[in-house]
């Protein structure tokens, strides 16, 4: 699933992206402020708290993010699974214990995240609610 997306992401978006390290974006980051700083020009940047952002994002959006990445629905399928919320149970002393949520946010879940963030040009933005 990576791969496919991966190969289609804006140079740009380099979140949970193979070869695309944090050095590299701050690196760019730098000589970017150097040049805005050099021609005297206003620069202005954005910083995102990823954490609390993560569960902002509209699950239909997400969903119709990954099919139009070329997912397969199957893979769509088990991914939306997880994001319904993951409840199990564990043996302890030889008794179930009571259900309980799991909310550990996994690196698929922050890839998804990611994804989210750089919808293509090919969506129609009224159907796009990030």
């Amino acid at each position: 699933m990576k791969d496919s997306v991966d190969a289609q992401l804006r140079d740009q978006q380099a979140g949970f992206s193979k070869d695309r390290s944090c050095t590299d974006q701050i690196a760019t980051l730098r000589i970017i402020v150097e040049q805005s700083i050099e021609w005297n020009s206003s620069l202005y940047i954005n910083f995102i708290d990823y954490e609390k952002a993560f569960d902002s994002v509209d699950r239909t959006t997400l969903w119709k993010l990954l099919r139009h990445y070329g997912v397969p629905q199957k893979i769509v399928n088990i991914i939306q699974i997880s994001y319904d919320g993951l409840h199990c149970k564990i043996v302890h002393e030889g008794q179930l214990t009571k259900s309980f949520e799991i909310k550990n946010r996994c690196q698929e879940r922050l890839f998804t995240f990611t994804l989210s963030l750089s919808p293509g040009d090919r969506l129609d933005h009224e159907d796009v609610n990030i």
